[in-house]
Order: C-alpha cells, then sequence, then structure tokens
C-alpha cells in the first residue's frame, strides 16, 4: 500500500459544539455496549468469536464496518480528490469479493468450527494442514500486521478527537484508546460487533445524506460533471489520473486480498447458522455500497469545487472530507460523520486488538506446544499489551507508524490468501506449499514495502509492492504444492476432506 492511504495528516477543528456533543453522546453508547457485552462474555470463546451466536444481519454489518474502517470517511474521500475515477478500482471488486468471501470461506470456516475446537484463522489453517509451524507463522504475521494498523488506527482516532475537543495530539490518542481499550477488554468482541451494528447504520445513512449534499452543493455551482469537464477532465478518465496498470493492480489486491483480512473473514465463526449465507453478499454489497457513497461523491464534489473555484484547495488530501462537513452540510450531519469516523476507526481497532490477543493467547502457545489454560484472562491481559504498545508507536508517529501501516494490508494478503482462501478449496495444498507461501509473504511484504516506502526502489507504472508480494506468494504456493504433492493426502484430514468435497 502506498503512504497516501493512512490517515496521518491534522484535520480542521470542527467549530460547532454540536459536533463535541454527540461525539460524547456516542462515547457514552460505546461504554455502556462494553458494559453490556461483559455481562454475557464468560469463556474464550465469548470473548473472540460471540460465543458463535451472530446472526446473519448482524454478521453482515460487522463484516461491513471492519472492511472499511475510518478509510472510508478520511483517507478515501483524500484518494478520490487526488486520482478521481482511478481511485475507485478500489471499491469496485465489492461485490464479486463479498459474494467469493461467502462462497469460497465462510460456509467452510464455520463448519470447521463445528467439528474443530476453533475461534481463530491460525487455528483454521493448524486444522487444513495439521501443522503447528503453519499455525505460528501466521501468527507472527497477524501479529505484526495488527500492531501497525492498530497504531495507524489510534493515530487517526486521536486526530479526529483533538479536531472536535483541541486537547492536543497525545491526549486525544491516549483518550480515544483509553476508551476502546475499556470496552475491548471487558466485552472483547462482542462489544466490538455491537459497535459495528450502530455504526454501520450510521455510515450507511450519514454517507447517503452527504452525497446528497455533494450532488446539491455542485449543482448550484454548474454541475458536478460540467464543473470537472470544464476544469479537471482527467478526473473523469477511466482510470482518473493513476495508470490503468496501478488501477488494475487496485483491483487485483482489494479485489483478492480481501479474502486474507483476518478482522473481516474471522467474523465467520461467529455465526450462529451458515444456512442463509447465500443472501450474505446481498447484505453486505448493499451496505456497502451505501457507506461508500460519501467516499465518492465527496471526493469529486470538492475536486470540482476546488477547480472552480469555488472552494479552496484542502491542504492535505485527507482534510477533503473535514472541510466539505463543515462548510457545506448541516452541523447535525457533519456531527454524526464525524462520529460515524470515530466509530469505524474503534471498531477496527477493536477487531485487530481481539485477533492480536487471540495470536498471543492462543495460537503462538499452540504452535510452540504450550497450550494457556486460561484463555479468557490471558486475552484480556494481551489485549491490554498490545493496546499500549499500538497507543505507544502511535503517539511516536513518525516512520515507524507509517511502516507498519502501510504493509498491513498486504501481510495480511500476502499470507493468508493462498494458505487459507485457497487451501480450503483445493485438496491439492500441502503443508509445505502452506508453510513456504507464508513465509515468503511475510518477507516479500516486509522487504518490498520497505524498498517502497524509503524510494529504494520504484514499482514500474504506479503497481503496488503488495500485489507483486500477493503475486509471489501465490506462485511459492503453488509451486511448492505442485513439488511436495505426493504428501498432499496425508496433509488433510478425512473431517477437513468431507468439508472441502461437500
Amino acid at each position: 500500500m502506498t503512504s497516501w492511504l493512512l490517515q496521518t495528516a491534522a484535520l480542521p477543528e470542527a467549530a460547532s459544539p454540536i459536533v463535541g456533543r454527540v461525539m460524547l453522546a456516542y462515547a457514552l453508547v460505546v461504554l455502556i455496549v462494553g458494559i453490556l457485552a461483559s455481562r454475557v462474555t464468560r469463556s474464550a470463546s465469548d470473548f473472540f468469536v460471540a460465543g458463535k451466536s451472530l446472526g446473519l444481519m448482524t454478521t453482515g454489518l460487522a463484516a461491513m464496518a471492519a472492511t472499511l474502517s475510518g478509510f472510508a470517511f478520511i483517507g478515501g474521500p483524500g484518494l478520490v480528490y487526488t486520482l478521481g475515477l482511478g481511485a475507485v478500482f478500489i471499491v469496485l471488486p465489492v461485490a464479486l469479493t463479498n459474494t467469493m468471501t461467502a462462497w469460497v470461506l465462510a460456509r467452510r470456516l464455520r463448519r470447521l468450527a463445528d467439528i474443530r475446537e476453533m475461534i481463530t484463522i491460525p487455528d483454521a489453517i493448524a486444522a487444513r494442514y495439521q501443522s503447528r509451524a503453519a499455525q505460528g507463522l501466521a501468527a507472527v504475521a497477524i501479529l505484526v500486521a495488527v500492531l501497525g494498523y492498530a497504531a495507524t488506527n489510534f493515530l487517526a482516532l486521536g486526530l479526529v478527537l483533538d479536531a472536535v475537543f483541541g486537547i492536543g495530539r497525545t491526549t486525544a490518542i491516549w483518550g480515544g484508546a483509553l476508551l476502546v481499550v475499556g470496552y475491548t477488554v471487558t466485552g472483547g468482541i462482542l462489544a466490538g460487533v455491537w459497535n459495528d451494528v450502530v455504526q454501520g447504520v450510521l455510515m450507511a445513512v450519514a454517507s447517503a445524506l452527504v452525497f446528497w449534499y455533494a450532488l446539491d452543493v455542485t449543482a448550484a455551482a454548474g454541475g458536478l460533471v460540467p464543473l470537472l469537464l470544464a476544469h479537471a477532465p482527467e478526473m473523469l478518465a477511466a482510470t482518473g489520473r493513476s495508470t490503468p496498470l496501478a488501477a488494475l493492480s487496485f483491483y487485483f489486491v482489494f479485489g483478492l486480498g480481501t479474502l486474507g483480512q483476518p478482522h473481516v473473514v474471522h467474523k465467520f465463526f461467529m455465526l450462529r447458522d451458515d444456512t442463509k449465507l447465500q443472501w450474505f453478499p446481498v447484505i453486505l454489497s448493499f451496505a456497502m455500497m451505501l457507506s461508500l457513497l460519501l467516499f465518492v461523491g465527496v471526493g469529486l464534489a470538492m475536486r470540482a469545487l476546488v477547480a472552480s473555484g469555488a472552494a479552496d484547495a484542502p491542504t492535505t488530501p485527507d482534510a477533503v472530507t473535514p472541510l466539505f462537513l463543515l462548510r457545506f452540510t448541516p452541523p447535525v450531519l457533519a456531527a454524526l460523520v464525524f462520529a460515524g469516523t470515530a466509530a469505524a476507526i474503534m471498531s477496527t481497532v477493536n477487531a485487530f486488538l481481539n485477533i492480536g490477543a487471540a495470536a498471543c493467547t492462543r495460537d503462538l502457545p499452540r504452535a510452540l506446544g504450550h497450550p494457556i489454560r486460561n484463555e479468557l484472562r490471558a486475552g484480556r491481559v494481551w489485549t491490554l499489551v498490545l493496546a499500549l504498545l499500538a497507543t505507544a508507536i502511535a503517539d511516536r508517529s513518525g516512520l515507524l507508524v507509517s511502516f507498519l501501516g502501510i504493509f498491513g494490508w498486504g501481510l495480511f494478503a500476502s499470507t493468508l490468501v493462498p494458505s487459507l482462501a485457497i487451501g480450503l478449496n483445493w485438496a491439492g495444498a500441502t503443508r509445505a506449499g502452506a508453510i513456504a507461501s507464508i513465509a515468503s509473504g511475510l518477507l516479500c511484504t516486509m522487504v518490498l514495502e520497505t524498498l517502497a516506502f524509503t524510494r529504494t526502489f520504484q514499482f514500474p507504472s504506479g503497481v503496488t509492492a503488495t500485489a507483486c508480494a500477493l503475486v509471489v506468494s501465490l506462485l511459492v504456493f503453488f509451486v511448492v504444492s505442485w513439488w511436495t504433492r505426493s504428501t498432499a493426502a496425508a496433509t488433510l484430514a478425512p473431517d477437513v476432506r468431507a468439508i472441502l468435497e461437500d
């Protein structure tokens, strides 16, 4: 991923006091949800997979919230403002990805959880390949990426809170972290899921309203499309201001890479019933389409308004949404979007901390042959430890936060897509292929993203390091599995084979 996908720039202060009041009200709701969730969190299964008690609608909204995060409100519109329609290639594969996720992963993960004691993605990898080494490597990759993602999101949350309350970045970062940690440690993933439902509805409604205002404001200035055609026609080109290869790279990475995002696919372990999964793509795609109206509408509207002289240019792409909201929408709507942004960030951090704590509590100890007895207590402790580490990194900001945040998505994709998404659909995948793929994905992503971030090496025509690492990992997976194909039958347990062949 490239650096302009991160929300690390300062946001303008929100002038209206109603924004602060709505944010405080939402914080109170979050705390109440955490307290209520803690009352039904009595086991490690409750803490990590909500006791496998969620309905399809709740799971869909939770997956949508985890997928979009604060990027849909802050980073995404800034990216559209910068690249035009080229940025839309990130979200074009939404319907395809949701369908593949439901058909390729969801039912098999849920049924694996029924036949095995399974609550994490590395658990599924261990069951598929009968390999503690594969489980441990997957846990290491998840842990590294989780720290980066959580730190970047804590920083983004701090910037939003500072913009609203003017309390200083450091105070805002630690205050936001304290709120997230409070309901995550007590209520576990269930608290996050309940907040995801509130956030998902809020995101969809607010995005649709903001999109209407974007069309209304640009209509008064001459119309969105006419303004862009007159002043910035390159924004409406098929791939915007990005190259065709870069746009296709976006499509490939976000289309296929989503299958390896553990904070999203982990939600399928929580399903109470998998018999209605055919409706999952419809629910998730419709919710995401509504939420992404702001992503596209605000970015293009601000570019049209700035190009025509009807609005001042933002100092940074990350300021596109706040500037539009504070100038062109009612204070109540601006307040809802700011609250939605904070909610999106908090729910995503909750999911990351949960899977990171699971890696430390369950996957790494089991891979080393020393399982922990009280996983609920250890999970809460590790959640707190990881949150403190991520917050400290966020507070320091600078290179380390940016570096870790940049390769998080790519690390998940390159290490988990081959071994998990393909492995659960191909009986010919082998233990050696999975281990080699996870190891090469981890190494390649770290090396290539470091070279790209430090500008030691420039990839041609906008191709991302993530795309290259994912291709390498896929090739290694197939080649090594073919080379060791004689071991494929021994790699696959009879109960797991039954699920693959169903």
